[in-house]
């Protein structure tokens, strides 16, 4: 049974420090500034060996003006509702300010747990603080430093009795359904068991997961997409440009499958990235493409095929993920038959090295085409994880060399031995030959364009390394066999 723990205050106070420190990792950006985190966040939090979901949100700011600080504030009183335990921070060395008791109001409105938390507490300058916490009305402050580790054995305890009261109602729950429940007979088939005789079991199908990074420049509707992909707003959107920090997890289900889609801060050319908060931002928007299956590369249909969409697709490239092209604002595009023919003639020409990378035109806004995208994600995602037998493959080359065989270099002649497939996601192939240095790259080319069309790996990107080999050991193996 788990809970969920939201974290909120003022801003500023550190609540992203303590959620890093409950999930075990730095996920979420800190700095010194005001209004760093400006999405809530969610993440598997642990304090020894309890496990829990657990929310970091945004600071709290009194507005109803329509503004982003407006926009902010109704994510927090979101991830209040969703909240089975409010961990409500304040700055025990600050003391309690006008914000905090405004925000103590809102709070007692919600009718949730909630309890007060002094951080910032390693200090005797801490001490006065957490005293005039009392006026608060929640009871005694839990002296806590979200940095250096102090005062978990109480979050301990509080987060160990939600959970058993949690567990308490699920069971009642459980026996009240079992009453109600009218009896049934179930016919269990053979393809629904796993194991033989006696000890067959019923088989277990776990659903898949598939994390999916949404990436591109700033204001390219990257936060709009999600938001129409889950139905509700779960991301913070608006005009204003670089909205999103932190990389935003948001589980998703599409068709049976859970998708793990990843909203990131939107990544500007490095020259014109000067202010610390964004650079770590851009950062953190990067270590998502690293962790992802799928990137989802967005682009403006009204200004596509920027230089920094190149070089965002490049890096996807090289980090070795799977990659689909979307334009976005494709319902502000007039003229959209020479407008598509234009942006794959572009593609086709400027990324050379991901031929045939799906490209998708949508409207995150209106939601037109969202079907078309993930039909394209679940197809680059099985060429990425595309595996070919080495008898196929050799079949395949062999084929290959007959039709067009490597160059003579110096007057002597290269001669391709065989290859076999070292690793999927993404394809990679090592290739063996009388003289590895000397295969030109043309050659090489050659052969990974014809890996993407005989095996329909177009799109994802593909490995080949040439290695040093004096005989095809696979050859060995098939006259051991005939004789």
């Amino acid at each position: 049974m788990t809970v969920t723990v939201a974290i909120v205050g003022r801003p500023n106070v550190g609540k992203s420090t303590l959620f890093n420190r409950l999930v075990g990792r730095k996920i979420a950006l800190v700095d010194d500034t005001p209004g760093v985190t400006r999405d809530r966040r969610e993440a598997e939090g642990h304090i020894a060996d309890l496990t829990f979901r657990i929310l970091d949100t945004a600071g709290y700011e009194d507005v109803t003006d329509g503004s982003l600080e407006d926009r902010m504030r109704q994510q927090t009183e979101l991830a209040i509702k969703e909240a089975d335990v409010i961990l409500f921070m304040i700055d025990a060395r600050a003391g309690v300010v006008p914000l905090d008791q405004r925000f103590a109001q809102v709070l007692r409105k919600a009718g949730k747990t909630v309890h007060l938390v002094g951080n910032k507490s390693e200090s005797k300058a801490a001490e006065s603080g957490l005293v005039e916490a009392f006026k608060l009305g929640f009871g005694e402050p839990i002296a806590l430093s979200a940095e250096h580790g102090l005062g978990m054995s109480e979050l301990y305890s509080i987060v160990s009795q939600a959970i058993d009261a949690a567990a308490l109602v699920q069971d009642a729950q459980a026996i009240a359904d079992l009453e109600d429940m009218p009896e049934i007979d179930v016919d269990i088939t053979e393809d629904m068991l796993e194991g033989e005789g006696d000890e067959a079991t019923l088989r277990w199908n776990p659903k898949r997961y598939l994390n999916v990074a949404i990436v591109g420049r700033p204001n390219a509707g990257k936060s709009t997409l999600i938001n129409r992909m889950v139905g509700e707003d779960r991301v913070l959107v608006g005009p204003e440009a670089g909205i999103t920090r932190d990389s935003i997890l948001v589980p998703w289900e599409w068709e049976g499958r859970v998708i793990n889609l990843v909203d990131t801060a939107g990544i500007r050319r490095r020259a014109r990235v000067q202010e610390k908060l964004e650079k770590l931002a851009v950062g953190d928007s990067l270590r998502s493409i690293q962790y992802a299956e799928v990137v989802v590369l967005m682009l403006d249909a009204t200004i596509p095929f920027e230089k920094q969409d190149l070089a965002l697709a490049d890096l996807v490239e090289r980090e070795g993920r799977a990659l689909v092209i979307a334009v976005n604002k494709w319902d502000l595009i007039e003229d959209k038959n020479a407008a598509l023919a234009a942006l794959k003639e572009a593609c086709t020409r400027l990324l050379p090295q991901i031929r045939g990378v799906p490209l998708v035109t949508l409207s995150g806004l209106t939601g037109k085409n969202i079907d078309k995208l993930m039909d394209a994600i679940f197809k680059i995602e099985r060429a990425w994880n595309c595996h070919v037998s080495t008898a196929r493959l050799n079949r395949w080359l062999a084929g290959m060399v007959e039709g067009h065989p490597p160059p003579a270099v110096s007057g002597r002649r290269l001669k391709i031995r065989y290859m076999t497939q070292a690793k999927t996601r993404p394809p990679s192939f090592i290739l063996f030959a009388s003289r590895p240095d000397a295969l030109p790259t043309a050659y090489l080319r050659y052969l990974t364009n014809g890996l993407r069309e005989a095996f329909d790996i177009q799109g994802a990107p593909i490995r080949l390394w040439v290695r040093a080999g004096s005989k095809n050991p696979y050859d060995d193996v098939s006259k051991r066999k005939l004789g």
